[in-house]
């Protein structure tokens, strides 16, 4: 695995370190002694995927409050996703900003979320599939969000949303869930 540290301070992509051969290739995805070397948080507490049947899908941008901030490491297993972090934490450099990654099974790059962020993602193909690896759990009572185009974000999404949750879009923005806490 190759860990490219991001714009955002704890964010990381991974590339994986692929093995070729004429059966195909194989690749580690995920080490706990490489992650707690690299000082990362074992991702392996929880695993989920998230399945979407058509291009335009749109989720997020999804967090959990503090005290049950969610560190996650994120892989496109089928299909491929534009996919956004925006870090929301209080007295972070980069409260505010945003980055994106093109996740897909063809680059096979996973994106390491630190608590304390936001994240979606739109698909980009249909039937595109992302799993998810926690390094805490899900605690329903604090989950949150920030809605997906917040003016003063301005996260640039490579087109409109063709499907999404009514309850995302209805999402408040940074300052509003921010000045609600």
């Amino acid at each position: 695995m190759i860990f490219e540290r991001l714009m955002l301070d704890g964010a990381l992509l991974i590339h994986p370190d692929r093995h070729i051969d004429e059966r195909g290739h194989f690749a580690r995805t995920y080490c706990r002694e490489t992650f707690l070397a690299q000082g990362l948080k074992d991702c392996s507490l929880q695993c989920s995927t998230s399945f979407n049947m058509r291009r335009g899908t749109l989720r997020g941008l999804h967090l959990q409050r503090e005290p049950h901030g969610e560190t996650k490491l994120i892989r496109c297993v089928r299909g491929q996703v534009y996919d956004v972090i925006v870090d929301v934490r209080d007295g972070s450099a980069s409260y505010g900003r945003w980055h994106a990654v093109h996740l897909s099974e063809e680059n096979g790059r996973s994106l390491y979320v630190p608590a304390g962020f936001a994240h979606g993602f739109m698909t980009l193909t249909d039937d595109t599939e992302l799993l998810y690896q926690m390094a805490d759990p899900f605690v329903p009572t604090s989950a949150a969000g920030i809605v997906w185009n917040d003016p003063e974000l301005e996260v640039s999404w490579p087109f409109e949303p063709i499907v999404m949750s009514a309850k995302d879009r209805l999402l408040p923005t940074l300052k509003t869930w921010r000045d609600a806490r």
